[in-house]
């Protein structure tokens, strides 16, 4: 369930490249569709199992700033600069750059625990680190290998996914993870809809393009987030999240192979060093900060 998951968001971000690039579809209209429809669907599963939380999770103040902040801050944010990042290069580099958040988790928890990072935890960052210059810079420090927007948005992403993994740890341990999510879900959704409302749709519309949002909103959302939770339930959170390193593996193959993506060695050398920092911080999870914490993916 959790490889599927992680394959299933990679192959999301993919169909997004192609409406993108090749459908001319808005990436501001694409964002507020994908939440409002994965939000209602979470919702209305989460209200047809009387999950905990429902409405009460707006009866005290904090759980209700709390939520609104998750997602504005959170989901809102993360949803939008992955989008950004894979329209200004490709759901490869983008899926890749956002997997930067784990070794941002490990320096915020060590510094917010005044507890100098492991060994395994340095090691991890120092490789976050140089896969992503290899990306930026295919070895070259005077220049990027990408535009700067793809680069910005697409360290955007990683600081908004530590953001989403994070922030809604008290609200985790309260309610059910359906509730919190599609609230959120919804939340962005809506509040995104005064910057794009979504029945100004802009593209160009066959069977094709229907078809990939179709997958993007029902697949590469709420069937890819339902198995994943149910994959924590099982394996936990560790184990989980070390299978999700699938999605940016898949997301690279599917735009290489389907969509003609030029990936070059510095490019799947920097992906390796990236998706090892998921490994070191995942496996070891009793003795590395992240390991205390549940990394909610895509």
């Amino acid at each position: 369930m959790a490889l599927t998951a992680a394959i299933l968001w990679g192959v999301s971000g993919t169909c997004a490249q192609f409406l993108f690039q090749h459908r001319g579809v808005n990436t501001e209209w694409l964002v507020t569709i994908r939440l409002l429809v994965s939000g209602t669907i979470l919702l209305s599963l989460a209200a047809s199992k009387r999950a905990a939380g429902f409405r009460a999770i707006w009866r005290t103040p904090a759980d209700s700033l709390g939520m609104l902040a998750f997602a504005i801050l959170g989901i809102l944010a993360v949803q939008y600069t992955y989008f950004a990042a894979i329209n200004n290069s490709n759901a490869a580099t983008a899926t890749i750059l956002q997997y930067l958040g784990p070794a941002l988790i490990a320096c915020y928890l060590a510094i917010r625990n005044r507890k100098p990072p492991t060994a395994i935890e340095t090691i991890a960052i120092a490789s976050a680190m140089l896969g992503t210059a290899l990306i930026a810079t295919h070895g070259d420090t005077h220049k990027l290998s990408m535009s700067r927007p793809a680069f910005l948005w697409g360290i955007a992403s990683a600081f908004a996914l530590a953001f989403y993994a994070l922030q809604p740890v008290a609200l985790l341990k309260k309610w059910s993870a359906s509730v919190v999510i599609g609230w959120g879900m919804f939340i962005g959704g809506v509040a995104f809809s005064f910057v794009h409302p979504p029945w100004q749709t802009a593209g160009h519309w066959d069977m094709v393009a229907l078809a990939m949002l179709a997958f993007i909103i029902l697949f590469g959302s709420f069937a890819a987030f339902y198995l994943f939770l149910t994959s924590v339930k099982i394996l936990g959170s560790a184990e989980s999240t070390l299978l999700a390193c699938a999605e940016p593996l898949s997301a690279a193959i599917l735009a290489v192979v389907w969509l003609h993506v030029s990936f070059s060695l510095c490019d799947w050398l920097g992906a390796a060093l990236i998706l090892t920092t998921i490994l070191l911080l995942s496996l070891p999870a009793k003795n590395t900060a992240i390991g205390d914490e549940p990394l909610l993916v895509e």
